[in-house]
Parts: structure tokens; sequence; C-alpha cells
């Protein structure tokens, strides 16, 4: 799903502001890296439409309409990862319903609507509020293009509930994200309209070349979920003399790249130097008489000047009265004053004095810390920084961080080691950097989380491993949307969180079944299709599947709840590999009957391939009934034991796959004991073996 590209991580600028050389430990300029965000960079760019279309060509190149190559990130969508319906994939390429209206699985649907889901009683309280714009962003997508242009105009297809797009960014060849363009208070006034539309807002003029977009969504006025149908970029492209020196316009950009200094307090424009007292005497308007052979004489100034001139600049010849400043309030008054600022604010009061830097920097100003919504700033620097300021972390929000490779896993692990033991919340949603190895860490040093959220992180192997994780205790809420887990180490996880009262496992997907003869994805099979003359065709198809005990049912189409075309009756049938390596649709196997033509499969991983083999190897129906005498047997000797005072209630059922012998031991103890009058219990129905190889049209 995610095709992220790790960049470089930014370069750390440093400040000439004397509060901040004062402390030696601090990396990053925060306020310097948001200015120089917002101004925004001359070049930019990034990545890989076929679908163009070219007008009007010149040597400054031409004008260039392109449509979605591809998907990079997106933080929801409504459908599964492995399927078409109503997934972010379906914005790639042209329009395929539009103009139409209409709620279509075509289309790329999010989780959510309206405002209802912020005022459950499940909802999640946001982090360090404070630092949530005025417009806040629910959700967002990440698309690519396949050519550099000068962005001209952007344009969403929207098929369905139109009104939820807030923001529109493009990445630039700086490595920064500039904002296009952004909704008002006018734009949200406007009722969204009912009909199908084309949204193409006026954007922000700029020079940057990109082919990397970001749209965000904000759905709190919608009464249904929106649809989006496809997404245009059209600018103007670059010859390549042109590129080539942007490019190198750029490299000598970053190497003189400095932090801007900090502005002076009671400075203005047109400054030449000097201090306040030297600003007042330029301002003063003194003149005094001058006779005409242009001699100033004291005593006419005093006589004609004098009272004038204090009368003009306000002065009464008596000590005006002391002022309160605001730094003579307590330390506690004005550590409460700061802790209404945002997180930018917060970086920006440093640079006004001494005083206010240290108190900008004490750590009870960041015990929560939220960097979500300074996602396209967050860095492996900025962490650093914050590592030495929040001594007493305990809750911190890194969602939609670290894409492009600005935050990298080892800086994770190293700013969680030195202030991840007092964390109790933690969330990571859509965060592309974490790897099994930052997950075993938040298992190690994180025990007293309550919180733990991993929406959209990892769908694709290796997988996050939670074994570690078993060493947390306290969790009450646990959040895997749309992530890959191991069933096995989940349930061991889950088993020592008795305190657990939130649970979401929408979308996720386990890499091993929860049974051993349940298993259903995504596969290529072969159709046969009957042709002219009698002659018959093989095509392969790809169709969602079902593994239920001994029967194999596919589907009709990719959709998991599309109707059933078909079933294979798993019985007297061998699984076999016959390449271990990758086949160019990818990984096969085979389903050999005695009776039967083989079949043959295809998978996505070899994960997969190992899982669905492991599963038919035990479907058969004398592997089932073999289980069925078993749990049989095991209710049978439970019976027998004498009953006592306490309760038998929650005694372990051993719920296992018999071995080979195992099976051959129970064909023989329940023969003897049904020889022996001893078998109180019936065997009324078994599972009956059907044909083997049978294959059943719907």
């Amino acid at each position: 799903m995610s095709l992220l590209a790790h960049g470089e991580p930014a370069e750390s600028s440093e400040t000439d502001s004397p509060a901040v050389e004062a402390e030696p430990d601090v990396l990053v300029d925060f306020t310097a890296m948001l200015q120089r965000q917002r101004q925004g960079g001359e070049y930019g760019g990034w990545f890989g439409c076929d679908s163009k279309m070219q007008t009007t060509q010149s040597d400054q190149g031409y004008y260039l309409e392109q449509y979605v190559l591809g998907v990079l990130d997106f933080s929801s969508q409504y459908g599964i990862d492995y399927s078409i319906s109503y997934t972010a994939a379906n914005v790639i390429g042209r329009p395929t319903k539009f103009p139409a209206y209409g709620d279509y699985p075509e289309t790329f649907p999010m989780r959510t609507y309206g405002d209802w889901w912020q005022r459950a009683p499940s909802a999640t309280r946001e982090i360090q509020p404070q630092n949530l714009p005025k417009l806040e962003t629910h959700d967002y997508v990440v698309v690519y293009f396949e050519e550099f242009v000068v962005p001209t105009e952007v344009a969403i297809f929207e098929t369905f509930n139109p009104g939820a797009v807030v923001r529109i960014w493009a990445y630039g060849l700086t490595k920064n994200w500039t904002c296009l363009w952004e909704a008002t208070e006018s734009d949200l006034a406007r009722p969204p309209p009912l009909d199908s539309r084309r949204f193409a807002p006026p954007l922000k003029k700029t020079t940057m070349l990109t082919k990397t977009l970001r749209i965000d969504f904000n759905h709190s006025r919608l009464n249904y979920y929106t649809e989006i149908d496809a997404i245009m970029l059209c600018g103007r492209t670059v010859t390549k003399t042109q590129n080539l020196l942007a490019k190198q316009q750029i490299r000598q950009h970053s190497r003189t790249l400095v932090s801007p200094p900090p502005e002076v307090i009671g400075s203005t424009p047109g400054d030449s130097g000097g201090g306040s007292i030297s600003y007042k005497l330029r301002t003063l308007k003194f003149q005094p008489n001058c006779g005409e052979d242009g001699a100033t004489k004291l005593h006419e100034f005093i006589n004609n000047d004098l009272v004038q001139f204090l009368a003009d600049n306000c002065v009464d010849g008596e000590e005006a009265a002391p002022q309160v400043c605001l730094t003579d309030l307590p330390f506690e008054i004005l550590l409460r004053i700061l802790s209404y600022l945002d997180l930018k604010s917060l970086f920006r009061v440093g640079h006004v004095s001494r005083t206010f830097y240290d108190i900008s920097t004490h750590p009870l100003l960041y015990a929560e810390i939220s960097l979500k919504p300074y996602w396209d700033v967050a860095s492996s620097e900025l962490l650093c920084t914050l590592a030495r300021r929040a001594t007493m972390l305990r809750k911190l929000d890194l969602s939609w961080c670290g894409g492009f490779g600005n935050v990298s896993p080892t800086e994770f692990k190293k700013f969680l080691t030195q202030r991840g033991d007092n964390l109790t919340h933690l969330r990571l949603n859509s965060c592309k950097f974490l790897n099994a190895s930052c997950i075993e860490n938040v298992g190690i040093v994180c025990d007293n989380l309550i919180e733990l959220s991993l929406r959209n992180c990892a769908t694709e192997p290796p997988l996050l491993n939670f074994s570690c994780l078993a060493n947390l205790k306290n969790l009450e809420r646990l959040d895997l949307f749309q992530t890959y887990f191991e069933t096995e180490l989940l349930l061991s996880m889950l088993e020592g969180n008795r305190k657990l009262k939130h649970l979401n496992l929408v979308n996720s997907r386990a890499s091993y079944p929860a049974t051993g003869l349940d298993q259903e994805c995504l596969l290529i099979l072969t159709d046969r299709q009957e042709g002219s003359l009698w002659r018959s065709s093989e095509v392969r198809v790809e169709r969602w599947c079902k593994l239920r005990g001994n029967l194999l049912f596919y589907l009709k189409d990719k959709d998991p709840k599309s109707a059933v075309a078909g079933l294979l009756v798993l019985e007297n049938c061998r699984a076999r590999i016959q390449n271990e390596e990758r086949d160019p649709d990818g990984y096969v196997f085979d389903l050999d009957f005695k009776d039967s033509p083989s079949e043959r499969f295809i998978t996505r991983s070899s994960a997969e391939r190992l899982a669905w083999v492991q599963c038919i190897e035990q479907a058969s129906s004398e592997r089932l009934n073999a289980l069925i005498r078993q749990l049989k047997d095991q209710i049978v000797s439970q019976s027998r034991q004498p009953s006592s005072g306490a309760s038998s209630m929650g005694n372990h059922i051993d719920l296992g796959m018999p071995l080979e012998q195992q099976m051959q031991e129970q064909l023989q103890l329940h023969g003897q004991l049904a020889e022996d009058g001893q078998l109180s219990v019936s065997v009324t129905t078994e599972v009956v073996a059907p044909i083997e190889g049978d294959l059943i049209q719907f």
C-alpha cells in the first residue's frame, strides 16, 4: 500500500540568538524550520501518470495535464487493503465514474464522516490540543505523478458528498512541503454541493517543480462518506537544461542555507544599527531656532524652544512611576501562561530573552508532545532536541510523521530509550519508519503504556513484532486498524492485559489464521473457458478465496463480499511447491488430486503460500473426524473425574490438531471404549468424504 521513498533527513541549522547559543544541546532551530517551510522553496518535485495530455509545446516546456500514477500513503480507507473496492488505489488514472453522482465501489472513500465519532464516549482525546490549526485535518492521501511540472491547477473529481478537501500540498526538490491552497472561512460557510464536481481551487503562485501532492480532508461538515474518483495535476514542464540549472541552484542553496537571525525586539524595518537610545534620538522632532548667521544660541533655545520640546516629548520633569514588566511576575505564573502556547510558539518565545528561554524549555511544558500537526517539519533532529527538554514526558503523538525518511528508526529508538520509560500514551498512526525493532523497543521500554495506537503502520513483511509487547500489562486501549500482526503473538499480548477496554482490529490482517482450518486471501487461479469449435482456453484471474475445513471456496472477483463462483473439495489431495523462487506472477503452489487434474494457485508472498499449504495439508474429512473424536474423548475423560466443590468452569481443553501417531491412538481408544460399552457419548454424525477433487460450480 505504501511506497514511501526514504530520502535524507533534513539538515540541522544553527541560530544566532544568544539565548539559544547559551545551551549547546539544541540541535535544531524549530522556528527557522517553520519559517523556511512556510516561505516555501523555489524548486520542487519528486517521483513518478501514464494518463497525460500535451499542449502548446515551446522552448520553456509544454503545458501538461496528468492523472495519478500511484499512491504513496494515506491515513485511512473504507475498503480492505487487498481489495479494489473503496480503496485509495482507485484514484489512480482517469476518472471512471465522473460526472455520475452516487456511491460507487470504484472510488476512494475514507473511514469517517461528520463529527459523531469525535463526540462518542470511545473517542480519543487530542494530545496537546493547542497545536491544532483552526481547520483540523482528519485524513489525507499522498499521490505521485509521472512528470515534474510547475503546478498551475489541481483538479479533484468528487463523485459523492463533496466538500471535504481543505488543503493541497506539494513536495519539492528541496524536500520541503509547500501548501498550495487552504480553505478559508468563506469556503467553509458555503454549504457543500449535492452533486459531483470537478474541484479546482485557485493555487498559490509558485515556480517550484513537483509531481507529488498531498490532499488533506476534514469531514466535520459531511453527513456521509465523501468519495474521490481521480486527481489531476496541471502545469508546465521544464526542459532538461532548466531542470539541471534548478538542481544546481538547489545544491548551492542547501550549502549556504542558515537559520535567519531572530528579530530584535524593538527594532523597526530600515534600522541601520544602534540601540533604543539611538533610535529615539533619530526620531525626535528637535530643531532649535537659529540666527541669520547660523549660530545656535543656548539661551534662545531655553527661552523659545524648551517648553515646546518638553511638551512634544511628554517630559514633565518628574520621575515616571515604575512600570511592572512581564518578567517581574512569579515563575509559576509565567509557566502557567506559557502552558497555553503551542509548540511552535514555545520555540519562538525562547528567542526573546534568557528568562523566557529558561521558562520555555521547562520540562513541565513538554509533558505532552504532539508532532502530528507539524508532520511537514518533523525530523530526527527535532526529536533529538525534544529529548533534551521532555524529561517528564507522559504522552507522545508522532502520527503522520517520518515520511520520506525524515525520521529514522534509529533516532526514534534512541528517543524512546531516553524518554519512554514514563510514557502512558503513545500514538504512531501511519508512521512508515516503524519496523520490528521499533515495536520491540516499545515493548521493552514503555512498560507503563495505557494507550497504544498503531493504525495503518505496516502492511508489508516483515510483520510487526508483537512478542515484546507481552511485557505491557496496563493497556486499556489498543488500535491496530489496517495493520499486519501475528495472531499468536497478539493473543499472548492480550492475555496479559486484563484491563483492556478498547480494541480496534478493523481491516487488520493476521499472518496466520486463528485456527488451523481457516484461511482466506486474494489468489490467482486458472479459469478454464470454453471457446468456439469445442476449444477451451485457460485464463489466469484474481479471485478472493476462502478455505473452510476441507472446502475451498472461490468468489466471482476480488471483493470478499462478492458471490461464490465455485468450490474445490480438498479430499485425497496434496499441496506441492515446485519452485521456491518467485515466478513472474507470484509464488506458485499446485494441488494434485488422485483422480482429477491439478489446480494451480498463485499468492503474493512466500509467507501466504506457506500458510495456505500448511492449512490445505490438514484439510481432509479424516482429519476432521479425528479432531471430533479427540474432542469427544476429552469430554468423556472430564466427565469421569469426580466432581469437587470448586467450579470446573474454565478448564483447559486442547483444541490442537492431533498428529498421525496421536490419531491412531485415538482411533484405537475409541474402538476399545465402544467394544467395552464404556463410551457413553454416541457419535451420530461424521464428516462424509466427498469425491476427491470435486469442482462444484454455482
